[in-house]
């Protein structure tokens, strides 16, 4: 991946503009078109795998047993963990969105 200097405003404006688009894309599978469009099959995959652990992390599963459920590198679930306790707060909108929206999240 090339390096871009991520601090300066014309980045932000760019990033925002992204966040935008996803927050103005109301249907899921819109979105899923449009990460479709966006990312390659890893990143994808990459971004599902990093999402599966923050619902076990907030039902307060081990990070071991995270690991052994979803095959996450332990590390990674702590990097995720700490993000979900002290990060931007963007998983824990994610989470409550979920909550709130129990029908949005996919039974398995």
């Amino acid at each position: 991946m090339k390096q871009r200097d991520t601090g300066s405003a014309a980045r932000a404006g760019v990033r925002a503009d992204l966040a935008a688009v996803l927050a103005g894309l109301t249907e899921p599978t819109a979105v899923d078109a449009f990460l479709d469009d966006l990312c390659t099959p890893a990143e994808i995959e990459a971004l599902a795998d990093r999402w599966s652990v923050v619902p076990l992390l907030a039902e307060g599963m081990s990070y071991r047993q995270i690991h052994d459920v979803t095959g996450v590198s332990v590390t990674t679930v702590g990097r995720i963990a700490r993000c979900v306790d002290g990060g931007a707060g963007g998983y824990r909108a994610a989470l409550e969105h979920r909550r709130a929206h129990p029908a949005a999240a996919p039974s398995a």
